[in-house]
């Protein structure tokens, strides 16, 4: 009996440590205890060349991860963190020349201008540029592809953007 003891000290002791901290959730996410809502306003399209979907897509998929990887709850505005930005660039560009100098490789990349507020610790406020990108084999034909490598995008970007307003690694 007293062999089960000490784990289950040792639980609890972990636990109450994790919980005095603030608030933790097992994604890393290090939020002010006081927060409970985030905002993700729309993200406008300014790139010279424009994907149509690429707005809303960007927008969902922030505030998706924010909700689902926090316990935060979403709010049309004012949220305690918010969020928001714009699309600056969507292009694509060769990147491996082959001896005939055509392109064996293509790189779409996206790139969006995030202004992140935390209402509770203003040194967490940022403004930041993030980009990603995906390459392609060159004889694909961009609108064939686009599709997944956009949503491999911004997965990555929301990823980025997710880590350096939350996560304190």
């Amino acid at each position: 009996m007293k062999k089960n003891i000490i784990p289950c000290l040792l639980v609890l002791l972990t636990c109450s440590l994790l919980m005095s901290c603030g608030v933790y959730s097992f994604t890393g996410a290090s939020i002010p205890p006081e927060a409970k809502t985030v905002s993700v306003q729309y993200f406008p399209n300014h790139a010279q060349l424009v994907n149509p979907l690429l707005s809303n897509s960007i927008t969902n998929a922030l505030n998706d991860m924010f909700v689902n990887q926090t316990t935060l709850e979403s709010v049309a505005q004012n949220g305690d963190l918010a969020l928001e930005g714009e699309i600056t660039g969507y292009s694509t560009s060769p990147i491996a020349i082959t001896g005939n100098q055509t392109a064996a490789m293509n790189r779409l990349t996206v790139t969006v201008n995030i202004r992140f507020t935390n209402k509770y610790d203003e040194s967490k406020n940022f403004e930041q540029s993030f980009s990603q990108y995906q390459d392609y084999p060159s004889n694909q034909d961009l609108n064939l592809v686009q599709d997944v490598l956009v949503e491999t995008i911004i997965n990555d970007l929301c990823q980025d953007i997710f880590n350096k307003a939350v996560v304190n690694w």
